[in-house]
């Protein structure tokens, strides 16, 4: 006999829901803060130091590594958070035991080959980024960075597919006091020369605390076979080609775009879009994390029933919007004084740049929900294809907008991508699960973005001050009106002083 769920029933569901997504945002958007404040001492200190330039050359190194590290690990680290999570959900202890162990070998092999293979074409890499010879040197130690990021990125798959959110959260937080301890002396020391050293003592210092964190996992002692090994890597590598696809698109959309922006005005340029892109990802960052954290996982469990998976999304939809939005808002209207704060003021040419992605970024947190419906029923190939468009839209359209406006371009461009992007991936989950936004979401988004495209052009059209007011105004009714609905969403016994505050919030 089929159970009837009353309404009282569904609406607690709703909320402990509602309530899950918020802490799990928390938590990692904790750490987020957490790692946010020492990512802005060790920018501080480069920007200072080594200024625009400085900056460029760490945003072209990273983004090497970002795309060495994409090719060799053939996305296993996203593939394994996936089959970490099925394991987990059939609470099969040795199928979780063979299937982390597998996962760890498998990134260790990967991680030397990638190391090798950066290492043996470091000449072609320097020549293709910097257009001479000189940073061959650079690239070569680059490579072993790019060993300890692929092992590091093994071990948090495993943390991550297990939902161990508080344990992320803390690697995340470690993570960063190291990287930031690491950093800092050695730019003092060495200056520019500095940079690759840098880069590579941080991917160390993250590798010894997923490690701390990722031994504390109790995996039940099983002894897996060469044949299961096989198996389980073959199950891996097959998912991962898609993620690594992906990846490499995305990783590989970043690096050319820095390359169309180097080339336009030199590496000064490139070290002003660096800035401007850290900056436009810090607030909207820690809701993409918890992402990825938990609401992956938990679609992933559900992903066969298309009723309970369309909920999922429309329910973080509406809780990182209503995060997110007041935060971009803020961004764009303060973007000068942010620019300043977090760098310098050689970096002011990049504020437009930096508003153009902050409105980018308000787009990114509406249609990242829906794009977990692929992943989740793996979707592989149209996956793969969304990426492929999503690359050719962003490169090509960088390519055009940066010649006919500059610096400026990147940042229209990266707004177009997900424009585009946005009405694709909507298109193709309304077939896979049948997918609507609901009515709420709807009314949500177009007034956030709504709200964003009113400041954006309050600074293109009134002197800076009006704007600012204007801007400001905004966020202050942006901020009140989320609080407001946010309570409505959870059950207030269960937050903070939640019993104390008045009806009418």
């Amino acid at each position: 006999m089929k159970s009837v769920t009353t309404g009282s029933e569904e609406a607690g569901a709703r909320s402990a829901s509602y309530l899950q997504i918020v802490k799990s945002t928390a938590l990692i958007g904790g750490s987020s803060i957490v790692n946010i404040v020492f990512a802005v001492i060790r920018n501080k200190v480069i920007a200072v130091l080594l200024g625009p330039e400085g900056v460029g050359l760490m945003g072209l190194y990273n983004s090497i590594a970002d795309l060495a590290q994409t090719l060799a690990g053939l996305g296993v680290q996203a593939s394994g958070v996936r089959q970490v999570a099925e394991a987990a959900g059939t609470n099969e202890a040795e199928r979780i035991a063979r299937t982390g162990i597998v996962l760890n070998r498998v990134s260790i092999v990967l991680g030397v080959l990638g190391m090798l293979l950066l290492a043996a074409f470091a000449l072609p890499v320097a020549e293709l980024t910097f257009e001479d010879r000189n940073h061959t040197a650079g690239v070569v130690l680059l490579s072993a960075a790019v060993l300890l990021r692929i092992i590091s990125a093994g071990q948090t798959a495993l943390i991550q597919g297990l939902r161990r959110i508080g344990d992320l959260a803390r690697i995340t937080m470690w993570g960063a006091f190291w990287n930031t301890v690491v950093c800092v002396p050695i730019i003092l020391v060495w200056r520019q020369e500095g940079v690759v050293p840098t880069i590579l003592a941080m991917a160390f210092t993250t590798l010894a605390v997923s490690w701390w964190y990722s031994r504390r996992v109790e995996i039940v002692p099983v002894h897996v076979t060469a044949r299961e090994t096989r198996q389980e890597t073959a199950v891996l590598l097959k998912l991962g080609f898609a993620f690594m696809g992906s990846a490499f698109l995305s990783v590989g959309a970043a690096y050319a775009i820095r390359i169309i922006v180097l080339r336009l005005d030199g590496i000064e340029a490139a070290g002003l879009y660096q800035a401007a892109w850290s900056i436009g990802g810090l607030y909207a960052g820690f809701i993409l994390q918890a992402m990825g954290a938990d609401f992956y996982p938990r679609l992933t469990a559900v992903h066969n029933d298309n009723d309970a998976c369309n909920r999922l999304v429309n329910e973080q939809t509406q809780i990182s919007i209503l995060l997110a939005g007041p935060g971009l808002i803020a961004t764009l209207t303060v973007a000068p004084l942010l620019m300043t704060v977090l760098y310098s003021s050689e970096f002011h040419a990049a504020v437009d740049l930096l508003r153009w992605i902050c409105l980018g970024m308000m787009l990114r947190i509406v249609a990242w929900p829906i794009g977990y419906i692929v992943l989740a029923k793996g979707a592989r190939w149209i996956f793969l294809f969304t990426e492929i468009a999503a690359t050719v839209v962003h490169v090509g359209l960088a390519w055009f907008l940066v010649g006919q406006f500059g610096l400026v371009g990147a940042g229209i461009a990266f707004f177009g991508l997900y424009v585009w992007h946005g009405v694709l991936i909507y298109w193709i989950s309304r077939r896979l699960s049948g997918f609507r936004w609901s009515g709420v979401n709807m009314m949500l988004a177009m007034a956030y973005l709504l709200a964003a495209a009113l400041v954006l052009s309050a600074f293109y059209m009134l002197p800076p001050w009006q704007a600012t007011a204007v801007g400001t105004l905004v966020v202050i009714v942006a901020c009140f009106s989320s609080l407001r609905m946010l309570l409505k969403l959870l059950p207030r016994e269960k937050l903070p002083l939640g019993r104390w505050l008045p009806q009418w919030v």
